[in-house]
């Protein structure tokens, strides 16, 4: 996550989370630290993972005062950063700075770095198994998001060295079954979202049977999904597809049997896991 995104997005977000822990004050340091005292903190891994949020753990001390110091230790003579595998007991960073910022910040800050680096860890699991059986699928994200840490779970997918779906109703045209419904079938909800959704949109259907795979087809959907499809199901509707199409699939995946779908030749799968 650049500095930009940092300030324009993130740090609204973080400006969220430390109010929420600190709503008035600290009582319990200003108790005991009522002034202003030099300390020092060392950040170190409880476990091996892919380590994700580091900008943001150190964003959350810098928001509480800027003269924090934040040094990441280094690895293999690099700066380690996210994305990074790291391992348990591992030296990852010192914090510098008042006494009174490091306490009161370091529950926030961990929270962030804890839960974007057990994400990471969890999509490096699942991108290893593609990758090991030699599969081109791209396992991306979902909209499945803890609501207010969006930006930062879709920020360790990628670092974990998944992809991003789209990042809200906004970004893309997703027809659900819901949509084809309302709309009265496949054919008009298509034709609907391309006479009234801008040109760069592209427009992606959601198929629960293979009847609804040929009509995605023959409407020109952009990008098939074959949601919650036995291993069977699918195989017929990529080869029926043969390339008019991206196609996606979805419906309980994760990295314990994502390589199931890897001799499908599926371009994407995403998980909510």
């Amino acid at each position: 996550m650049n500095e930009i995104t940092m300030q324009l997005v993130a740090d609204k977000y973080i400006k969220m989370a430390l109010e929420e822990d600190i709503n008035s004050e600290d009582i319990s340091t200003n108790a005991v630290m009522p002034e202003y005292k030099k300390g020092e903190v060392t950040l170190l891994a409880k476990q091996d993972g892919i380590i994700a949020g580091l900008q943001v753990f150190k964003r959350v001390f810098t928001m509480l005062d800027p003269n924090t110091e934040v040094i990441f230790a280094e690895q293999d003579g690099k700066q380690i950063k996210d994305g990074d595998a790291v391992t348990n007991g591992q030296v990852l960073a010192t914090v510098v700075g008042d006494i009174r910022v490091l306490l009161s910040g370091e529950r926030t800050a961990l929270n962030y770095l804890q839960r974007m680096s057990g994400i990471a860890t969890k999509t490096r699991q699942a991108v290893d198994v593609l990758a090991e059986v030699g599969s081109k699928t791209v396992l991306v994200d979902t909209r499945k998001t803890t609501p207010g840490m969006r930006i930062f779970e879709k920020e360790a997918v990628r670092l974990g060295g998944g992809g991003n779906h789209r990042f809200n109703l906004s970004d893309g045209v997703m027809l659900k079954d819901n949509h084809l419904d309302a709309a009265g079938g496949v054919a008009n909800a298509v034709a609907a979202a391309r006479a009234r959704a801008p040109f760069v949109r592209k427009i992606e259907v959601e198929c629960e049977t293979l009847q609804q795979v040929s009509e995605a087809v023959e409407a020109g959907a952009d990008i098939i999904m074959l949601d919650n499809m036995d291993h069977d199901a699918m195989a017929k509707a990529v080869a029926f597809i043969d390339g008019r199409a991206k196609t996606e699939c979805s419906g309980n995946i994760d990295a314990h049997n994502v390589q199931a779908i890897a001799d499908l030749g599926i371009d994407f799968v995403s998980s909510g896991a």
